[in-house]
């Protein structure tokens, strides 16, 4: 059994999300819409939704309308609310108070007419509250399922972020320390963090398998439970993508730990079938895409306003859903990872950049990164937020040079730049150096208008 080294930690009670927060000011909105919680597979959505009635409703009602027939009838007879109530008060045997009761619509895409219906409330019963969920959403939608376009909210859930692990491990003063930005003390506590951020690194966010690191401190029942959800999204290949889709999407998914271990992570389409061209990957990466089970960040021409403006289509990087996963697929060791094997130092390179771009995506924000034409010159990410441009080079440990990003700010005259290492936080005359462990909060001040 392969277990941890001692590191005093404690355990957390529960695993706590940061959506939550949203789902209570949707609660309290005056003028709330039926709301949707879209993502992948097993990062939590189902019980997200239960703990959120559970702690803020008297009554939950909850409907799975995966392989659901009686459900699917109902919905097929018409859009009549009240018929509608009346048989969720059947199926579940619960009385539904409008004022007191959460429904759940969960596996929505399943029933497309209950998508639909989803309208009906917010027109003709706006008092009800209803929190629906759906894994494979965006494929239902580009198949055809009628859309309550501007009728419906919409929240995303990734598998929990570093915030939400050193919550789990139950060190929730080290989560409030970043929030607060305390850069001094936050430097002070640097060997903590990074410790726990190569824990991350392996371990990752998927709920089973943080629930698992948690409960047994074994390594190797974490990464089975890691080719478990491989095989599990695999066979998900098989059950619901069009069938000459398939072999593709496999090979698409295969081949992101290679394009993620090159120096240069650009996706190749001839390292997933020699010869191959965009035209023979593009459904299977949308695919993935619609499943959330990927991030795709576009490469920009010019780090100028708005960034989708200077968007290259044809370059792209492709990142996987969850960083433990990436680490899963490609047989990395623990004692690469918590030890700092330098013979892995390539591929560590493309973990930190996937732990940053899922960072960046659970944030909420696009990914995009910059890369001259004909130069070899490349900057790992560009933000945008509110009127500014933000380039972003990322480091593996502590090595400090920023090149490509020094000449970028010089020839574009940028004003705000971010080294983001294993180094500690301090500021230089062109650069904010931010650890790695701290660029998700440190970006949050820039959402503000100054």
């Amino acid at each position: 059994m392969l277990r941890l080294h001692k590191t005093n930690m404690k355990r957390g009670d529960s695993m706590e999300r940061l959506l939550m927060q949203d789902l209570i000011r949707w609660k309290e909105r005056r003028n709330r819409k039926p709301l949707i919680i879209k993502g992948a597979r097993q990062v939590g959505k189902t019980w997200l939704m239960q703990e959120f009635g559970k702690r803020y409703f008297e009554n939950v009602v909850y409907i799975n309308f995966e392989n659901n027939q009686r459900m699917k009838n109902v919905f097929e007879m018409d859009y009549d609310i009240g018929r509608i109530i009346s048989a969720l008060k059947i199926e579940c045997g619960k009385r539904i108070e409008a004022d007191h009761t959460l429904l759940i619509f969960d596996e929505i895409q399943e029933v497309p007419r209950a998508l639909s219906a989803l309208k009906y409330f917010y027109e003709n019963a706006r008092e009800y509250a209803i929190v629906a969920a759906g894994s494979l959403l965006g494929i239902a939608l580009h198949e055809g399922t009628s859309f309550p376009v501007g009728k419906v909210d919409f929240l995303t859930l990734y598998p929990l972020n570093f915030t939400e692990f050193l919550m789990a491990v139950g060190q929730e003063e080290l989560a409030d320390l970043a929030a607060k930005k305390d850069y001094g003390l936050i430097n002070a506590f640097a060997d903590k963090y990074t410790d726990l951020l190569r824990r991350y690194y392996y371990v990752g966010g998927m709920p089973e398998a943080v629930m698992t690191y948690l409960e047994t401190d074994d390594l190797q029942e974490v990464r089975m439970v890691q080719q478990q959800l491989l095989l599990y999204y695999a066979n998900d290949f098989s059950k619901h993508a069009p069938k000459e889709t398939v072999p593709r999407i496999q090979m698409v998914w295969n081949s992101i730990p290679m394009q993620l271990a090159k120096e240069n992570r650009k996706f190749i389409y001839g390292m997933v079938r020699e010869g191959a061209r965009a035209k023979d990957f593009e459904l299977a990466i949308q695919w993935l895409l619609d499943c959330g089970l990927i991030h795709k960040s576009y490469r920009i021409r010019k780090p100028g306003m708005p960034l989708i403006s200077y968007m290259d289509m044809s370059a792209f990087k492709i990142y996987m859903l969850d960083i433990g996963l990436l680490g899963a697929r490609g047989n990395l060791d623990a004692i690469t990872l918590l030890e700092g094997n330098t013979v892995f130092t390539e591929f560590k390179g493309a973990l930190t950049e996937q732990f940053i771009a899922q960072e960046l995506a659970s944030s909420g924000i696009e990914l995009y990164y910059y890369s001259a034409e004909n130069s070899s010159g490349e900057v790992d990410f560009i933000i945008q937020k509110l009127n500014k441009v933000i380039p972003v080079e990322v480091k593996a440990e502590e090595n400090l040079q920023a090149k490509s990003l020094r000449g970028l700010c010089r020839k574009y005259e940028l004003t705000d730049a971010i080294r983001s290492s294993m180094s500690g936080y301090r500021e230089q005359d062109w650069l904010v150096n931010v650890p790695l462990y701290m660029l998700r909060s440190y970006l949050e001040q820039f959402d503000q208008p100054k």
